[in-house]
């Protein structure tokens, strides 16, 4: 790819849907936009308003990165109604590739690229190059994934979906939450607690479990309101969140032996960054019994980056095209 190789890539979240043009030579971004995707009626026609917008109907690579499993060709958002057939889609829009992706394989993928610049180390630890990494990330849902690098500067990412696990409580409080949780939705998966709609459901199980009274916030409102100090109850509700999202990372840290780090992305964590670092989300993510000492050794960040997903999605189809390159 010896020179400048444009093209179309795409996250896409429960709630927005960003586009970009990337030039595959240097991972650069330009024309970025973001749409609402309860504005358009499929994945589909907001590609299509992009590519007209932005007059870029001449680029035909396309990479997505999408919250949801991507398992063959049919494709079903988690959190939203939006589903397709990668090959139809591919057809329709006239496209000469289409790669779609989970969304945190993307951002997976961006790790390379992110963490030298784009991020915060929170607590100790140091990462060892060449190593497995993780990511996760709470946003509309609970993005996880995973990242193993190859030889040659190439990576394999692994998509899962472990925002949807068993959770699992450690202290009285949080076996009150997690009954609060399983009385409304039967099965509780981190995802529950560590998203925007598990933000709003901590905030009444602790006010329930604090028998206090508390009228329902956005999770956005509860974020302010903690970040200004004006509301004890908010506060309290990130001080949990943070802590839960330690636990769940650093089981991460311990299924793959993540020594290359732990990274928290997403799009509620790096807005709440004055926070995480007075939360006891390091401790618990180090209090892993005779393992604590291993997951002392593995350092954990936040993403600062402004576009991991769209970065990663770049880095994966450019990855892809030169390996097809190569294959001919």
């Amino acid at each position: 790819m010896a020179k400048a190789h444009y093209a179309i890539v795409a996250d896409i979240g429960g709630t927005n849907a960003r586009f970009s043009r990337v030039n595959l030579l240097d991972l650069s971004l330009d024309q970025v936009q973001v749409y609402r995707c309860a504005d358009f009626a499929t994945l589909a026609d907001a590609l299509q308003h992009f590519r007209d917008e932005q007059q870029l109907q001449a680029l035909t690579d396309v990479a997505i990165a999408i919250a949801c499993p991507v398992q063959g060709d049919q494709v079903q958002m988690t959190n939203f109604h939006w589903q397709f057939s990668i090959r139809a889609m591919q057809h329709q829009l006239q496209l000469s590739s289409l790669l779609v992706m989970n969304d945190f394989t993307a951002v997976a993928m961006s790790l390379p690229v992110v963490q030298a610049t784009d991020c915060v180390q929170i607590g100790g630890g140091q990462a060892k190059p060449n190593q497995p990494m993780a990511v996760l990330g709470a946003g509309t849902g609970l993005g996880v994934g995973h990242l193993l690098p190859l030889a040659d500067q190439r990576y394999h990412p692994l998509p899962g979906e472990g925002g949807h696990v068993d959770w699992a409580p450690i202290n009285q409080q949080e076996w009150a939450i997690y009954q609060f949780l399983t009385a409304k939705y039967g099965h509780v998966s981190p995802e529950r607690l560590l998203s925007g709609p598990g933000l709003e459901d901590l905030y009444l199980a602790l006010a329930l479990y604090q028998q206090v009274s508390a009228e329902p916030l956005s999770a956005a409102a509860i974020s302010e309101q903690a970040m200004a100090g004006t509301n004890a109850l908010a506060a309290e509700t990130i001080a949990q969140f943070f802590a839960s999202l330690g636990s769940i990372a650093g089981n991460l840290a311990l299924t793959l032996s993540t020594s290359g780090g732990v990274f928290i992305g997403g799009g509620i964590v790096p807005k709440l960054l004055p926070l995480i670092g007075q939360s006891e989300f390091r401790s618990r993510f180090e209090q892993k019994g005779r393992f604590t000492s291993f997951n002392q050794a593995i350092p954990t960040y936040v993403i600062t980056a402004e576009q991991p997903g769209l970065t990663g999605a770049a880095l994966y189809l450019k990855q892809t095209i030169s390996q097809q390159t190569q294959g001919e």
